[in-house]
């Protein structure tokens, strides 16, 4: 689909030169441009980027026209500048049953307010009848920590309650699990995906996770953001069914929900913390749904450009962003119906167009640059996904992914927050790149959201190439106007009112100069490893490592 006349002009009129931001860069990062890109991925007229729908097309179309016009050459697959993303897509409707019953009664539940349930089958009708109900605690199995929260429970055909976050989140000095899983920083095993990928492998048939703020990472508001819609990829028949209901209980309904089984969800959450702890059915309690399913079959798309290196071609460093935000959807007070992702991510999305502008305008690195724009990161990751099952690139010879996802829009910092300490070595040219802008390092102060699990790198993470995410939700940044208290105020106001939310719009009050610093750390590492030899390896400690020590002689 092509972009109208009028909006390629546009695009054109921002790809002439822009005064220079005065942050001192390395690179010349151009706040205009930034802010300019970010306007028009975020106007009404790209509908918040579904996958899927018009703005999909419009995102997609934008991006190829704007990356021929910087001269960049098609990434994608087949000599073309995209890689189709096949993706089932479910939206539930309004439910004919949806309670859960006790010997006293029942409870019932209401989507969206007690209880947000999705579906990830692919089917018309999503029934579950008087299915019994298991609590599991966090619900995790981990070997090489000596825990197992399942003790062979078996789950088949049944709804595997679970609390969100790792055992140790909330313990307290002196208990045993203190530590264990890295105390305030979430592992992969308090993510909700992994929660949900552990039921179905058990043969659950539902999976409810309890939800409260502190552990999740964020509020109410954001859990039912999705409105029911889920997404997956297409997966072959090889694999665990999918549960057939998965999603969340709201925090008071859910203690009223084990008050009618006779337990003390308060007290259950201590038990939890043991390493013997074990699951424990709720007597008495029936969980019963019944909802319509839209289904369809979509092909969304990833837009990968590149510039091919002149002495290393088959060797790349990737910079990353996801194009998608969550379409149009419910109202706000306002009125506003499209959730634009101004922040999240248009922002990021904008920082790889300029990394690529400038890299395109300099002679040839060594090795080749990668820019990717993912689809379906808020549906679970899924289009960096779908490039790590099939990746157009060797991942054995992919230097680094360098993702941006979501920055902070408050002016100049002192530091760059980073996500995920203590992974690899990509954190040592952080430090160095850092200390050119006369900054330094600071590990994130909000371990417990997880961000290292949920954001595009994640899926190259996981087959072994090194990544670096900068993510401003991650932790207030210590800025030089207003220090760490104006960085935590941001913080805290963008995931409050605008994360994932109509609010998430571009505002003219935005400084962008924040911004700008770190997407020039990505120009000064990617430049400096695309002009080497070296290969970044994971730490020893790192879950990672292992995975990438089995690629080492493709590197030789």
């Amino acid at each position: 689909m092509k972009i109208t006349s009028a909006l390629f002009a546009s695009v054109m009129a921002f790809a002439a030169p822009a005064t220079a931001n005065t942050t001192g860069n390395s690179a010349p990062i151009e706040t205009a441009r930034l802010a300019d890109t970010v306007q028009i991925l975020a106007s009404d007229a790209f509908e918040g980027r579904a996958p899927g729908t018009a703005g999909e097309d419009k995102t997609v179309a934008w991006l190829i026209e704007h990356y021929t016009a910087l001269g960049l050459e098609p990434g994608g697959e087949n000599g073309g500048w995209t890689q189709t993303v096949p993706l089932i897509r479910t939206r539930l409707g309004a439910p004919s049953r949806l309670a859960v019953t006790h010997g006293k009664g029942s409870m019932a539940l209401v989507q969206n307010e007690s209880i947000y349930l999705r579906t990830p089958r692919a089917v018309d009708r999503a029934a579950i009848t008087q299915a019994e109900m298991v609590f599991v605690g966090y619900g995790v199995d981990a070997p090489e920590r000596q825990w197992d929260d399942f003790k062979g429970v078996d789950l088949h055909g049944k709804i595997a309650v679970f609390l969100v976050n790792d055992p140790d989140f909330e313990a307290i000095a002196g208990e045993p699990v203190k530590g264990k899983f890295g105390d305030q920083a979430m592992t992969y095993y308090g993510r909700w995906t992994y929660k949900f990928e552990e039921a179905a492998r058990r043969g659950a048939i539902g999976a409810l996770i309890v939800h409260d703020t502190p552990s999740a990472g964020y509020g109410w508001s954001t859990v039912i953001a999705g409105g029911g819609e889920n997404y997956d990829i297409v997966r072959p028949a090889s694999e665990p069914q999918r549960v057939m209901l998965q999603g969340w209980i709201e925090g008071k309904a859910a203690v009223d929900l084990f008050t009618a089984a006779g337990q003390d969800l308060a007290a259950l959450r201590i038990k939890a913390r043991r390493a013997d702890f074990k699951p424990i059915a709720l007597k008495d309690l029936r969980f019963d749904a019944d909802f319509p399913v839209t289904m369809e079959r979509i092909e969304s798309r990833n837009v990968l450009a590149k510039l091919t290196g002149t002495k290393y071609p088959d060797e790349t460093i990737m910079f990353g962003a996801h194009w998608d935000a969550y379409g149009v959807g419910a109202a706000d007070a306002d009125g506003r119906t499209v959730r634009a992702g101004a922040n999240d991510d248009a922002l990021g999305l904008a920082g790889v167009i300029e990394l690529a502008r400038i890299f395109a305008a300099a002679p040839r690195t060594e090795r080749t640059l990668v820019f990717a724009a993912w689809t379906a990161e808020e549906a679970g990751l899924l289009g960096s996904e779908t490039y790590g099952v099939t990746p157009l690139y060797p991942l054995e010879k992919t230097v680094a992914n360098l993702t941006l996802d979501i920055l902070q829009t408050a002016g100049l910092a002192r530091d760059v927050v980073l996500v995920g300490k203590g992974q690899n070595a990509l954190e040592v040219d952080l430090a160095k790149a850092a200390a050119l802008q006369g900054r330094i390092v600071t590990a994130e102060t909000l371990p417990e959201r997880g961000l290292f699990y949920r954001a595009d790198h994640f899926s190259l993470a996981r087959r072994g190439v090194p990544v670096l995410l900068l993510m401003g939700i991650s932790g207030g940044a210590d800025l030089v106007e207003g220090g760490r208290a104006a960085g935590d105020k941001w913080v805290s106001d963008y995931t409050a009112n605008c994360y994932h939310k109509p609010c998430d719009r571009y505002d003219a009050s935005w400084n962008l100069a924040g911004a700008a610093q770190d997407i020039a750390l990505f120009h000064t590492i990617g430049a400096d490893l695309a002009n080497s030899r070296r290969w970044p390896d994971w730490n020893a400690a790192s879950e990672f490592r292992a995975i990438r020590v089995e690629s080492a002689k493709a590197r030789q």
